[in-house]
């Protein structure tokens, strides 16, 4: 106190200021002062006060506290106090334990100070910025500070973590931190921060979490290391449960097999500290939360198969069948063993096979439900044994069968005298006298039952020897006997659940009960019976299993039919009365409980009433028993009329589905027909158009030719002019013949292949048509037939079917008309080009002409070349021999054409 009145100086009068006081001056330096050093033992003073004003710090010095850690930055020392200041206003660390109200009270405080902080975001903000500080005086207080007001004030200030830029990411670098105190407490912060958040979760979890959480717990020695082991299994639970984002990816990362060093224990029970039973206890959770049945059916599988193939099933099991393990150790170890089976085939058969380490080797089956019908072991534990046997039958009808044999006569004469089997255990709990085995001995019998027709019927088969010198009764007889005999609440329930699952969806099982003349009068005195409020119960029960001899009544009894058992409940017991008391079951407390998780899950014995797989079955069949029973003969039968009609009905409608597949493939034959003949058709249009391209070719060589000649022409007169001086030569008008007798070759050629191509044309224009038009007929004639078979049924079904044939039929004629046009736009094409030949013929003619008018020039040239006194004996002679020769030809065709 000395040091602080150095501070603040002394009080004017000499007396000692109050903290009040002390506190305004404190701040008042902090505000003015504008050293560093001053501000520093200022705020150095305001921490030490803290503690014992701390209404009077936190209300008068956090703005300025705050506008330290803003301007101050460099100072690391004086940051450390404003955090530590902080801290000290936000959360109480008292050693001694205060009182209750107390403790309220400061925990409003604290609460206070913390909305007030949080006001302004951008302080939180400020706070992730200095946890960036590596000074040990900044950082480990700035740690403590913000869990604190996580601890305060949670989801708000996750939100405004949860949007600041890096937020989280600066969070998880405190897990690196090589100083351990940071490391454990950030440890601590990042529980508090991924409470509830399953985005704040998921980041932390992709910020390499897991992969850095499962390195400390290996060197802090695993389920042997301490607290700051529990601490990382806790985040780690905090990442994983509800969470299938984070599930997933702890499975995909590889994770999962690196838990199996965890469980390696060994058989010394000296070495169970308490923190090593605390660590274990929450690794099993963490196993149990992967394969939880709330998880979705696809993740918890592949999680067990992951499991199994790392070998951590299996270490599971050696910890199950290991002396020396706590009594809470081995009840996880058991309830997680059974998420680990439950609904998977290979690790159900693997935990068949696991036999206890004893002499003779027994099965590890036989050695729970040895714990389980033993009065004499924890409840918790006998509980937990009931679990792992539901998950090792649940959708195991291999395992259901193998149960059952058990107490099938010919399995029990080949036992050995000292064996025991499941079977055998189940019977002795089911008949023992204390009413807790008596109930799990029901419940497990039951679920050996589930869902399984084959084994309804074989346990029928099983024979019970009751005393010397009587005949054997059968197990079901024995469990009616066991009723009638007035036993305990918890023993009736457990029976009459097993008698409900038994018969249940069982005409044969119903004939059997139905076959004791004394079982149904025992059921209709219970009902009627007005009992006190524990008896409704076993009533309702009662009223469930008469039910169900009604609805799976297979008739084949003449005293007890469903028409004779209905009058005898309306007699004896009445109609509404019998809903009531059937109703009361799930109006029941511990029956929604029950319904809620496949894990029992009851604080005390007194509480073990419902099964969960049972609650299913209630639900199921409550509906229906209701309205068997409330039906009369006349509504029986009008609903067994209308179940014909609609049987009837189905299969008429089962038939059309088959005509209409029919037509679906026929119609799909057709569409492939179509485009067979489409594609067919472009290829005809290509070729069209190809021919269409060389008749230009030839177009254009003939035009480029004619223009050759008409200047060749030009050239010849001017020739003829000059002929005077140098005379005519005579190699041109030979070439001129020659390029007209080429020009008609090609023209020969052209035409030819024209009147090929016209009747290739044709014929496959005419062969396409009369192929489409028969297909088109036949169809067409096919649906019409269709039609008509379909119009002699039932109008109002078939007409959305003629209407759809109907449009098949329009879809074909316009295919044909599309065919048509195709064919008339071809025919269109085909006269084009027959025109263009007959005006290329019409050109050639005239380049004929051109020709004549061109060889009769020059005859007249050549004559005046004579005229004039030129000798052209050589052309006179050719002349006259082509002369000759043209007139012997002319000769010859005019002999032949007279011929």
């Amino acid at each position: 106190m000395n040091y602080i009145w150095e501070v603040v100086g002394r009080h004017p009068t000499g007396q000692q200021p109050t903290g009040a006081e002390t506190i305004q001056k404190l701040c008042d330096r902090v505000a003015s002062s504008t050293l560093l050093e001053d501000r520093r033992d200022a705020v150095r003073a305001l921490k030490s006060l803290s503690k014992k004003y701390r209404m009077e710090v936190g209300t008068m010095a956090m703005d300025h506290l705050v506008r330290i850690l803003q301007t101050d930055r460099a100072d690391t020392e004086t940051l450390g106090y404003a955090l530590d200041t902080l801290y000290n206003i936000i959360c109480s660390d008292e050693e001694e334990e205060p009182e209750e109200n107390q403790q309220k009270q400061e925990d409003d405080l604290g609460a206070q100070f913390t909305e007030k902080f949080i006001q302004e975001p951008d302080n939180i903000t400020l706070l992730l910025t200095l946890l960036e500080e590596f000074d040990f005086h900044v950082r480990w207080p700035g740690v403590k500070l913000l869990t604190a007001l996580l601890k305060s004030q949670c989801a708000p200030v996750q939100g405004i973590i949860l949007v600041s830029p890096m937020g989280v990411s600066r969070l998880m670098d405190l897990l690196a931190d090589s100083r351990e105190v940071i490391r454990n407490d950030g440890l601590l912060l990042l529980q508090q921060l991924t409470k509830g958040n399953t985005a704040i979760q998921k980041i932390v979890a992709f910020e390499n979490a897991f992969e850095r959480l499962l390195e400390i717990i290996t060197e802090e020695g695993s389920s042997d290391g301490g607290i700051v082991v529990e601490d990382c299994l806790l985040l780690l639970l905090n990442l994983l449960k509800n969470n299938s984002s984070n599930q997933n990816f702890f499975k995909e990362g590889s994770y999962i097999q690196k838990m199996k060093p965890w469980f390696e224990v060994g058989d010394d029970n000296s070495g169970w500290s308490a923190q090593k039973v605390t660590n274990l206890h929450l690794m099993l959770q963490l196993v149990r939360v992967m394969v939880s049945p709330v998880n979705s059916p696809g993740a918890t599988a592949s999680c067990q198969k992951a499991m199994f193939q790392c070998d951590l099933l299996q270490q599971l099991c050696t910890i199950l069948m290991a002396t020396g393990v706590p009594a809470d150790i081995l009840t996880e170890t058991i309830n997680t063993v059974s998420e680990v089976i439950r609904g998977s085939e290979v690790n159900q058969d693997y935990f068949a096979s696991v036999n206890a380490p004893s002499n003779p080797p027994r099965p590890a089956i036989v050695v729970l439900l040895m714990s389980m019908v033993n009065e004499r072991q924890p409840f918790v534990l006998r509980c937990a044994v009931l679990y792992c046997f539901q998950c090792f039958l649940y959708k195991n009808h291999k395992g259901q069968g193998e149960i059952v044999a058990t107490l099938l006569p010919s399995t029990i004469d080949g036992k050995g005298s000292n064996s025991i089997s499941a079977g055998q255990l189940l019977c002795g709990g089911l008949f023992s006298a204390d009413s807790l085995s008596n109930w799990c001995a029901a419940v497990a019998l039951a679920h050996a039952l589930q869902d399984n027709l084959t084994q309804k019927e074989q346990l029928l088969r099983v024979q019970l020897a009751t005393s010397l010198g009587k005949p054997p009764v059968s197990l079901l007889q024995q469990c009616t006997n066991i009723l009638s005999q007035g036993s305990r609440v918890q023993t009736k329930v457990g029976l009459l659940m097993l008698l409900c699952t038994w018969i249940s969806n069982c005409p044969i099982a119903v004939m059997h009960f139905l076959h004791n003349q004394d079982n149904v009068p025992f059921l209709t005195g219970q009902i009627s019976e007005n009992l006190g409020e524990d008896e409704r119960l076993v009533q309702g029960l009662c009223a469930l299993l008469l039910g169900i001899c009604i609805y799976y009544n297979d008739n084949s009894l003449e005293n007890y039919t469903k028409e004779k058992l209905k009058q005898l409940i309306e007699k004896r017991i009445g109609k509404e009365n019998f809903v009531e008391k059937l109703a009361f079951i799930t109006k029941h407390e511990l029956y929604s409980r029950a319904a809620q998780k496949p894990q029992p899950a009851f604080s005390t014995p007194e509480h073990m009433l419902f099964d969960h797989e049972f609650t299913k079955l209630v639900k199921e069949l409550e509906g229906m028993i209701t309205k068997a029973v409330l039906r009369s003969s006349e509504e029986e039968k009008k609903e067994e009329e209308v179940k014909k009609t609609l049987e009837q009905h189905d299969s008429i409608v089962t038939q059309y589905k088959e005509l209409i597949r029919e037509q679906d493939s026929q119609i799909n034959e057709l569409k492939e027909q179509v485009a067979l003949l489409t594609s067919q058709n472009e290829k005809l249009q290509n070729t069209t158009t190809q021919q269409f391209s060389q008749i230009q070719q030839h177009k254009d060589q003939y035009n480029i030719l004619k223009l050759k000649l008409g200047k060749d022409n030009q050239q010849t007169g001017n020739q003829a002019e000059a002929a005077h001086v140098n005379g005519l030569q005579p190699e041109e008008l030979s070439q001129l013949r020659e390029q007209l007798e080429e020009l008609q070759r090609q023209n020969q050629l052209l035409q030819t292949q024209l009147t090929e191509k016209d009747s290739l044309i044709t014929s496959l224009e005419v062969e396409l048509l009369k192929a489409q038009l028969q297909n088109q007929t036949a169809e067409i004639t096919q649906l019409q037939s269709e039609r008509q078979e379909l119009l002699r049924g039932s109008e109002s079904t078939v007409s959305g079917e003629v209407k759809t044939l109907l449009e098949s039929k329009e879809l074909m004629e316009k295919e044909l008309a599309s065919a048509t046009s195709t064919t008339a736009i071809m025919q269109a094409e085909k006269s084009k080009l027959q025109q263009e030949v007959q005006e290329s013929k019409k050109e050639q003619d005239d380049l004929l002409m051109l020709l004549a008018d061109q060889d009769q020039k020059i005859l007249s040239l050549k004559q005046r070349l004579k005229d004039l006194g030129e000798t052209i004996e050589d052309e006179d002679d050719l002349d006259s021999r082509d002369q000759f020769d043209d007139d012997d030809d002319d000769e010859e065709d005019d002999e032949e054409c007279d011929e």
